[in-house]
């Protein structure tokens, strides 16, 4: 499987070119070219900042439809904490959970309370492991990506244990198989999400060679029929509920960090400033600190782009639904110990080297200091690139010229034509040979004509899209 498959995708025939996504694009991943944007895949991280802010609806998450329950002779729904905060005035999770049953689910396995088995372990881990504090909360799929390919400094001080989505899971098959006696092929385990980044990580998992998650729902797609089997299910339904307010707390920002009884935490969320905590961590600026907790989306899992809910709005609503629950209600048994951890290392991607070799990258990153003091440092996207710096990266890599700059096309426009003016006054004077000279100045003239074709069509684009 490709080691960068991604569940965001860009359709090309929505998209106006315009410059928002890649102005906001945590890892400069996207590119505007020929009026269309382009995503890198080895730069994205899924983690949704391009939909959210694409204007024209041209960027989109890939998921699975509800049909999906038809494949499988067995289903188990596995709820996401953040799920429970999209609904007004819920008191009891066990509405939803009865819900999900009548939509056709077979069981239901509570995300949740797998989160409070990763809880306790990485209050055990902490502990044990002092010398690799603090350590960082790998829950959400897009920090350990990032991590991976933008921070290998900091890929020691993630935390070794699977995230809860792939805890559930686990158990969940193991459940399933025990009580059905059905083979695995024929159970359907299905999670829904609040997120394109937990789509990645089914398709390609990290800490684990591969995810007992066979498929995913959006919340957004799951909402309304939900809404809808959840007033048929009444206000007093059966009791099947396994997680108290720590699994809950999981779907905010600050809640997975609340759940290990310390002070000693720092809780960041939305995408930029997960950035800057981490840029942090690397200079070493924080201690007697042991966890960091990291979500890339504004207010935690409940800000998810698959999500229909206000992220404000629903971590009030969440706060209020744990508000009368238990401390915590599924804890660590048998060998659920073992299940929590990782199985596989995370490596480093040097996906942004500008070389194959350490002298080939020396000599590329001179090439970008020289093109970035020739670049108007504006930062304005213009080119299709977010900053002149990526520009003139893109430019060493061979993926752009310098003339995609307007700025810079505009002032080789003046001095070819102060040129050729210069030109023109030699040979009215007499001062060179007339056929040499009319010669260079025709090829002068020839410049400017393509430079100026640059221009008008980069104008005519800017025009078509106001």
């Amino acid at each position: 499987m490709d080691k960068f498959y991604h569940s965001v995708r860009l359709d090309a025939d929505l998209c106006m070119g315009c410059i928002n996504c890649i102005k906001r694009c945590p890892t400069q991943a996207i590119r505007v070219r020929n009026g269309k944007a382009q995503i890198t895949s080895k730069f994205c991280i899924d983690c949704g900042e391009c939909i959210r802010v694409c204007p024209h609806h041209a960027k989109h998450a890939t998921y699975d439809k509800l049909d999906v329950l038809k494949q499988y002779e067995y289903t188990v729904a596995l709820p996401a904490p953040s799920l429970y905060s999209q609904f007004n005035n819920l008191d009891d999770v066990n509405i939803v959970l009865n819900a999900l049953l009548m939509m056709g689910f077979h069981d239901v396995f509570e995300v949740s309370a797998a989160a409070e088995l990763v809880s306790e372990a990485t209050r055990e881990y902490l502990s044990e492991n002092p010398d690799r504090l603090p350590a960082i909360s790998t829950a959400c799929p897009s920090v350990v990506r990032l991590i991976r390919v933008r921070f290998p400094n900091l890929i020691p001080n993630l935390l070794p244990l699977n995230p809860p989505v792939e805890v559930a899971a686990i158990l969940a098959v193991e459940k399933a198989m025990k009580e059905t006696g059905l083979p695995r092929e024929k159970i359907g385990i299905i999670f829904i999400s609040p997120c394109p980044s937990k789509v990645t990580y089914v398709k390609s998992p990290l800490g684990t060679d591969h995810s007992e998650v066979d498929r995913v729902l959006a919340i957004k797609e799951v909402y309304p029929q939900l809404l809808s089997c959840m007033k048929a299910v009444g206000d007093d339904p059966p009791e099947i509920g396994t997680s108290g307010k720590i699994g809950i707390s999981w779907g905010r920002s600050g809640g997975e960090a609340s759940g290990l009884f310390t002070e000693e935490y720092l809780a960041a969320d939305g995408i930029e400033n997960v950035i800057r905590v981490l840029e942090d961590m690397e200079d070493q600026k924080f201690t007697n600190l042991k966890f960091v907790e990291l979500n890339a989306c504004n207010g935690g899992c409940v800000g998810g782009v698959l999500t229909v809910e206000n992220p404000y709005v629903a971590e009030v609503k969440l706060k209020r639904l744990r508000k009368y629950m238990p401390v915590a209600r599924s804890h660590i048994e048998g060998n659920a110990e073992e299940l929590v951890k990782w199985t596989k290392d995370v490596q480093y991607e040097p996906v942004f080297n500008l070389g194959n070799t350490m002298m080939e990258s020396f000599a590329r990153l001179n090439q970008v200091e020289r093109l970035c003091k020739k670049l108007p440092g504006l930062d304005c996207g213009s080119c299709g690139a977010p900053t002149c710096k990526s520009l003139a990266e893109d430019i060493v890599r061979g993926e752009a010229v310098e003339s995609d700059c307007v700025y810079y096309l505009r002032e080789n426009l003046h001095k070819l034509s102060e040129e050729v003016s210069i030109l023109a006054d030699d040979i009215a004077a007499g001062n060179a040979e007339g056929y040499e000279m009319l010669k260079v100045m025709t090829e002068y003239i020839q410049r400017i004509s393509d430079e100026m074709s640059l221009l008008d069509s980069r104008d005519e684009k800017d025009k078509d899209q106001e």
